[in-house]
């Protein structure tokens, strides 16, 4: 039966505080899983721990899968007009590309160990890093995800497409269906003497992606002991931990940044969807009018919309705290590395994110209203995933 307003959980809701709390708190885990590698915490118990916080890139991307399919998730049950395609994809251009063109034109103009080849320019300009054979570089490694943040905002309108071909009852299955399908994608073979790394595609992430996408169809269903689960943070706080925990062991892969074998891979990617969904449904299925207190208070609001700008420039930052502490790379020093590169990475987020960030999406919007007589998506929400290399 078709959920209405008093019986669903609330998708429709277009600003979720607690949301952009936790994407604060990811953006952090991005950062302590790159400072952890680079002052030799990669071994041992506290190096597996430590380094399998890259499964912060699983709960950004589920971020992104909850919060752009659920205004196609409502639509489909007549809750809301269809989302505009044309301002989806305005939006998600103008959220990404400035803060980021800049960042590329900066870091490799000033960045030493950048290169200067001409291909290495054209595919870290264009997001297609991951796809150019060789073409990452010193201070723009990460930016390897935002090719499959990219990727999947293109496919996003198709997905939204096929899925109003299926009825209401059958697109959950579908998605975790097709998530399931996606785990096998690493056992694709392929040349890696090419340069290429089709791990790092982006089919084989879209189980972290579909388990947003879920959540996001579940906001707009009946309530059911699926929402009454979720609402428990205890019990999704320990579903989050445990597979955390397995994520971390030796059942997951090697330790470092080294992905183990296929197997090891497939478990990883695995519990990383477990993680993301166990985090981010309580803040999504409670009803409306939960308080989730810290994740939701202002400081979290604000640290989670300089999110994007850490996850740009953190290896930036990272790299400049080195010589500031007179140190080389992995020797230790980890708490201090990590408490410096936090503040300065946090510092240029604010300013990237007050100078060109907040007044892009601004243009953007004075340009709809004058160009554009379809009223604004509220659903489309500023996110972006920073994620880090697996």
């Amino acid at each position: 039966m078709t959920a209405t307003g008093a019986d669903a959980v609330g998708g429709t809701r277009s600003f979720l505080p607690a949301v952009e709390g936790l994407r604060a708190c990811a953006a952090i885990g991005v950062v302590v899983t790159h400072v952890a590698f680079q002052t030799g915490y990669s071994s041992g118990v506290v190096g597996r721990v430590l380094g399998r916080f890259d499964l912060a890139v699983a709960v950004f991307f589920a971020l992104s899968g909850f919060l752009l399919w659920r205004g196609h998730a409502a639509a489909a049950r007549g809750l809301r007009d269809r989302p505009a395609t044309g301002h989806y994809l305005r939006s998600r251009m103008v959220r990404i590309m400035p803060g980021y063109l800049v960042a590329v034109v900066v870091i490799m103009s000033l960045m030493p160990d950048t290169s200067d080849d001409l291909t290495v320019w054209l595919a870290n300009l264009t997001l297609t890093q991951i796809y150019v054979p060789l073409t990452l570089t010193s201070g723009l490694t990460q930016m390897w995800s935002l090719s499959v943040e990219m990727s999947f905002y293109l496919a996003l309108p198709l997905l939204a497409l096929l899925a109003r071909r299926l009825p209401v009852s059958a697109r959950i299955p579908a998605i975790i269906t097709v998530a399931a399908v996606s785990l096998f994608w690493v056992r694709i073979p392929f040349d890696g003497g090419s340069g290429h790394n089709l791990w790092n595609w982006p089919p084989a992430f879209f189980s972290w992606f579909a388990a947003g996408m879920v959540l996001a169809e579940l906001t707009v269903s009946r309530v059911g002991w699926v929402h009454r689960l979720a609402r428990r943070r205890v019990l999704m706080g320990v579903v989050a931990v445990t597979a955390f925990g397995i994520a971390a062991s030796p059942l997951a892969g090697l330790e470092g940044l080294h992905p183990g074998s296929i197997g090891q891979v497939t478990l990883k990617t695995a519990m990383g969807a477990v993680v993301a969904g166990a985090l981010l449904a309580p803040l999504v299925l409670d009803t409306p009018d939960t308080s989730h207190r810290l994740l939701g208070s202002a400081p979290m609001v604000t640290l989670g919309r300089w999110s994007y700008g850490l996850f740009v420039w953190h290896l930036a930052a990272l790299a400049m705290v080195f010589p500031m502490i007179g140190e080389f790379p992995f020797n230790g020093h980890f708490t201090i590395v990590l408490v410096l590169t936090l503040l300065f990475g946090t510092a240029i987020a604010a300013v990237s994110y007050g100078l060109i960030e907040s007044p892009s999406r601004n243009a953007l919007r004075r340009w709809e209203m004058r160009h554009d007589p379809t009223p604004l998506d509220s659903s489309v929400d500023d996110s972006v995933a920073p994620v880090v290399p697996r």
